[in-house]
């Protein structure tokens, strides 16, 4: 996961800095939730926004709770021990299982996102082999899947890490081009973005909001990687609060530019004669290119690792592992081409039982000696789970149902 979504902070054992902790916990949240958070405020109305807040600081607990769990026991280094720590072999398998899921359909959604955006550069654009022709977005899914292949060949990706971290960067240039665009673009912000609630669409709303918040599974690493442990929770603080707000004025501003006509990805929605639109665009077309292999090279590996040994380190058969996996990612791209409804899915499933379900079972399980009683905590993490199941299966009936209607 991305991590998740374009979540790969770089960290080092010797003993990260405080502001280099900050900076690589917010690389971690501050990704590709920037471009669907608009949606997703298009689609619950103004008053969703208070899901967004209480989401934001559920997952603010959920990670000091994951923080918890490590100083219990030293010699856990990552969510994947935390998990064996509380519930054996079968907790690291099943968090395995989430992660990699999580990060495959990501990346799906970077071939979708890249070749959506070259659509909209170039609408008339298609490939001509013979009489058969492909037309518009299907031939920029292959055109992407032929770029990002040399990627997926590499074997170290340290170049790639480094491009990827700066990924806070981008985010800032795009909220920083979209308010252009409003400002001096002439779209301006006329209050197009009027509704208070809409209850038909806070299912969807709520789950891509959880998307904002993805970033668990490196949250360990980073704690590690610090050289004052101490200063953590000050860390994830500024983290989440820096996300929060970018994450705001980046909806706000555009759901007063746009209106209930907000796409599923605020890009498309930039005119591209703008300049600043342009960098918005230009911007959001280097993220899967810089973060689609890094995103699947988990996956990958967690498959060559559960290969008979004189087969896991067969180079041909490592390649042929990626390719595949580009391969199924760009088939699911091709036939399936609803943004908005996969990030909806990732984060009503995978995130959820990431960021809020798990940190909190795994406390429990960890800490339970401790918490034979109900007070105020245990009642919190139960409202946690509770909020978390309740979200995950409203929000994956709503994304699954508009999969189908849209298909």
């Amino acid at each position: 996961m991305e991590n998740n979504e374009l979540r790969t902070p770089l960290t080092q054992r010797s003993g990260s800095s405080f502001l280099k902790a900050c900076f690589n916990a917010t690389n971690a949240f501050l990704g590709i939730g920037l471009l669907t958070v608009p949606y997703a405020l298009s689609s619950g109305g103004w008053l969703s926004l208070a899901f967004f807040f209480l989401v934001s600081l559920m997952t603010f607990y959920t990670g000091i709770l994951l923080k918890t769990c490590m100083d219990a026991d030293p010699s856990v280094t990552s969510y994947l021990d935390i998990a064996e720590r509380a519930f054996g072999r079968s907790g690291r398998v099943t968090v395995l299982i989430i992660m990699n899921s999580e990060l495959y359909l990501v990346a799906t959604g970077l071939i979708i996102l890249e070749s959506e955006n070259l659509y909209k550069l170039f609408p008339n654009f298609m490939i001509k082999l013979g009489t058969f022709v492909i037309f518009g977005r299907e031939s920029f899914v292959l055109i992407t899947a032929l770029v990002i292949l040399p990627s997926m060949l590499l074997t170290d990706l340290s170049i790639l890490s480094y491009v990827s971290a700066t990924g806070v960067f981008s985010c800032l240039i795009i909220l920083c081009s979209i308010f252009c665009v409003g400002a001096f673009g002439g779209v301006g912000f006329h209050g197009r973005g009027t509704t208070l609630l809409n209850v038909s669409g806070l299912s969807t709303a709520v789950s891509l909001y959880i998307v904002c918040f993805a970033g668990h599974p490196v949250i360990p690493s980073i704690y590690t990687s610090m050289r004052n442990k101490y200063q953590f929770s000050k860390v994830l603080l500024f983290s989440f609060v820096l996300t929060a707000i970018t994450y705001l004025l980046t909806a706000s501003e555009s759901y007063l530019m746009y209106g209930d006509s907000v796409e599923s990805q605020i890009i498309l929605n930039l005119p591209t004669k703008e300049i600043s639109a342009k960098v918005a665009i230009y911007t959001t077309l280097l993220i899967p290119v810089t973060r689609y292999a890094l995103m699947l090279t988990p996956v990958a590996n967690a498959i060559e690792g559960g290969l008979p040994e004189d087969y896991s380190n067969s180079k041909p058969l490592r390649l042929l592992t990626r390719v595949g996996l580009l391969a199924s990612t760009t088939i699911i791209a091709y036939v399936f081409p609803y943004f908005e409804n996969l990030m909806a899915i990732v984060g009503s499933i995978f995130v959820v039982l990431a960021s809020f379900i798990l940190p909190c079972l795994c406390y429990v399980k960890i800490s339970y000696s401790s918490y034979r009683s109900w007070d105020y905590k245990v009642m919190g993490i139960v409202g946690i789970v509770v909020f978390g199941t309740i979200a995950g299966v409203l929000g994956t009936y709503s994304a699954v149902a508009e999969l189908v209607k849209d298909y």
